[in-house]
């Protein structure tokens, strides 16, 4: 009877989402970015939605459960992150306000350059997006544990292209202010009720070390569950790497205004660590609880059947599921617009072929997550190197009219070698993120620096770039 009240709660949130998001796009600018007339409210749920998805969630909570509140440390990284995107390309995203992000690096230096970014753009968040469908089966096999898990992914892949067909991008904002309602209250909730059942089982204290319970003392640089280095080179990757995300690009283009685009990402970057931070602390609060668990990343979809009534446990699934679906959807729709723009072809520019592209990109996202996913949270860092290389082009295209297409192909050229050997040579187990990110990125500036300065003086003139940047 229970199991029929939870499943009676899932429907329900799953049938509103549809209903919500049932709007059928006339238009491949509907499709696409909304209209161009998102407001402040569902502009920052949709971007806290984006932001607030299963692969994190799994990861960060599952380092809450065994690193406990030191695991906090990890939302930050989207706080400072989000942070600098608002400071440094918040508004002239929208003021270049295209469709594809890899368009800037197309007018900026050359078509052969923007047609690179969107085949990394592009692979990089085919590897995102079959970890997102990874994390979701994760989530619910619990729910279904005699069902196969490529079936369970399968399924969920089909539901959440369901949701996002009518409208696209159009489709994606309108479940998100429902998700984004529901998600605000029930993550607290859950905390809540985590830190009244640890407190009568001996609290934090009676599971975690002392140095555990701090977020950040000197002694956690090197800390074996959770080393404070590897955060310092998540901080400085995701500064570098969300200002090219495609699907933040596409969501900004399709604000009303660049104000509307400043204030929703700044805003979202609060709500996003708060998100992320109630579940890292309700994960660390189970294990007071159930201290054994055999595999960590599966304390959110535990937490609920434990915690949750009969009902609100159903709820608690769909929340959990429309963070994949607006995470999904939005990345699914950026990649459709990548393809259809970046490389000039006229078919995708209407919403029938828009449908078409997203039901294969989902098929290859459920392939990836099938046979290529194991890790998560390896598999998400692993995904951001060409989208790390892209970084100098960027923001020299935007800040600085110096860059020329020489400074800026050498700058990608150098972050992907970086970035790939540094993998290869010293590994996940040898903390291969650090030289990457700490050693890579400024040498991805420099070779652009240096290549655009020589390129000028070879060509004999200080040339300015002729095309967009922030004045």
């Amino acid at each position: 009877m229970t199991y029929l009240v939870d499943l009676a709660g899932f429907f329900a949130f799953v049938v509103t989402l549809v209903v919500v998001a049932w709007r059928r796009a006339t238009s491949a600018r509907q499709f696409l970015v909304a209209d161009r007339a998102v407001t402040l409210f569902p502009l920052v749920a949709t971007l806290v939605m984006t932001e607030f998805n299963t692969s994190t969630l799994l990861a960060f909570s599952a380092l809450g459960y065994t690193a406990g509140p030191m695991a906090l440390a990890l939302p930050l990284v989207f706080l400072i992150g989000l942070a600098f995107y608002t400071a440094t390309v918040a508004r002239p995203w929208k003021r270049f306000n295209r469709v594809s992000v890899a368009e800037l690096f197309a007018e900026r230096y050359t078509p052969a350059l923007g047609r690179f970014a969107a085949v990394m753009l592009l692979a990089a968040m085919t590897g995102f997006c079959a970890t997102y469908i990874k994390s979701l089966t994760l989530i619910f096999l619990p729910l279904v544990p005699e069902a196969p898990s490529p079936l369970v992914g399968a399924a969920f892949s089909v539901l959440v292209l369901a949701i996002v067909l009518p409208g696209g991008l159009l489709s994606v904002v309108r479940s998100d202010v429902v998700s984004f309602v529901v998600t605000v209250v029930a993550l607290p909730l859950l905390l809540a009720i985590g830190v009244t059942r640890s407190s009568l089982a001996g609290g934090l204290s009676s599971v975690f070390p002392a140095e555990q319970l701090r977020v950040a003392p000197v002694e956690q640089w090197s800390h074996p569950l959770l080393p404070f280095w590897f955060v310092t080179t998540l901080i400085v990757l995701t500064c570098f790497t969300y200002i090219a995300a495609p699907w933040y690009g596409q969501k900004i283009f399709a604000a009303k205004n660049e104000r509307t685009a400043f204030a929703a990402v700044a805003l979202s970057s609060v709500l996003v660590f708060v998100l992320y931070g109630a579940t890292v602390l309700a994960a660390a609060h189970y294990r007071v609880v159930a201290p054994q668990l055999d595999d960590p990343q599966l304390v959110v979809p535990l937490m609920m059947l434990d915690w949750l009534p009969a009902g609100v446990r159903g709820v608690g699934y769909a929340v959990l599921f429309a963070a994949a679906v607006t995470t999904l959807g939005g990345v699914w729709t950026a990649m459709a617009a990548m393809i259809a723009v970046d490389f000039s072809w006229s078919g995708g520019n209407t919403v029938a072929m828009q449908r078409v592209v997203l039901g294969t990109l989902a098929v290859l996202s459920w392939l990836g997550a099938t046979f290529l996913v194991e890790d998560i949270l390896s598999r998400l860092i692993l995904a951001n190197i060409p989208v790390a290389a892209l970084s100098f082009a960027l923001l020299a295209g935007f800040h600085w009219r110096g860059a020329t297409a020489a400074g800026a192909w050498a700058s990608v050229v150098v972050g992907m070698a970086w970035g790939v050997g540094a993998f290869a040579l010293v590994g996940e187990d040898g903390g291969y993120t650090w030289p990457w990110a700490m050693y890579g990125l400024p040498l991805i500036f420099v070779t652009g620096i240096l290549t655009s300065w020589i390129d000028r003086a070879r060509n004999g003139e200080r040339r300015r770039g002729d095309g967009v940047r922030d004045s």
